[in-house]
């Protein structure tokens, strides 16, 4: 498939999991893509594959959390490939711990990290989409978004994201601009891979755990994600505005 032929993505979190899935899909498909991640020689590394595989890519180090780091960002891909038509905001971390444990610092993290970097960089790449009278924006929220033990902070940021999104869409509809968000459940990539070391199981054990509670009895892989996204991000998707979705196996 070329549904992406011609068209600028910008992935961030692009380094791994998600991220990097998302990247190797749009460039599959034609993308010229711009691999973001706050580890430069890791987006480099990812890009590096891409081009290899014969797509196009550039690795790019920003902290997406810094205003001035996301608008040189954005300027570097509109100056390198002509245009920006793809963003997938899919920059995260965790800070897990119970409410009354938790400081501070680890909340506020969570929160930049997790919401305010996708108004950032929406903020920053919408001028360009609204100017072409196109864009497709997708957000990476969560199952956690419904309320998860531990991650007071984590959930109100993806529950964040769901409205972030759905204002979003409200508010660049009338310029051709579609914005959703994909909620995944368990997914086996390094950030699960802590969570399950928190709580004192080896990765392998926590997603034979999860999977049990899943109706397909099993967890997704980043490429299972990816494909969703891909398909948010393109032509096929073109009436479907302010949505979130939840690929979480069946669960409930």
């Amino acid at each position: 498939m070329t549904r992406f032929a011609d068209r600028v993505a910008v992935v961030t979190g692009a380094a791994r999991g998600i991220g990097a899935a998302t990247a190797h899909r749009l460039a599959t498909e034609g993308a010229a893509v711009a691999v973001v991640d706050l580890d430069a020689q890791r987006s480099q590394a990812v890009a590096d594959e891409i081009t290899a595989a014969g797509g196009r890519a550039v690795g790019i180090g920003c902290d997406v959390t810094d205003p001035e780091a996301v608008a040189a960002m954005t300027d570097r891909v509109v100056r390198t490939y002509g245009g920006l038509h793809v963003l997938v905001n899919n920059a995260g971390i965790t800070r897990d711990d119970l409410l009354f444990k938790m400081p501070l610092p680890h909340w506020e993290a969570v929160l930049t990290t997790n919401l305010t970097s996708m108004f950032l960089c929406c903020q920053a790449a919408q001028q360009h989409m609204v100017a072409a009278r196109y864009g497709r924006i997708v957000n990476l929220s969560s199952r956690s978004a419904l309320g998860n033990r531990g991650q007071v902070n984590y959930a109100a940021a993806k529950a964040g994201v769901q409205g972030l999104t759905a204002t979003l869409a409200i508010e660049l509809g009338p310029f051709n601009v579609t914005v959703n968000a994909v909620a995944p459940g368990y997914v086996a990539t390094a950030m699960t891979a802590a969570t399950a070391e928190r709580v004192g199981a080896s990765p392998a054990e926590h997603q034979r755990m999860v999977a049990e509670h899943t109706p397909l009895r099993r967890v997704a892989q980043p490429a299972e994600i990816a494909s969703v996204i891909a398909f948010l991000a393109s032509d096929d998707a073109s009436y479907v505005s302010g949505q979130t979705l939840y690929v979480n196996g069946g669960a409930r």
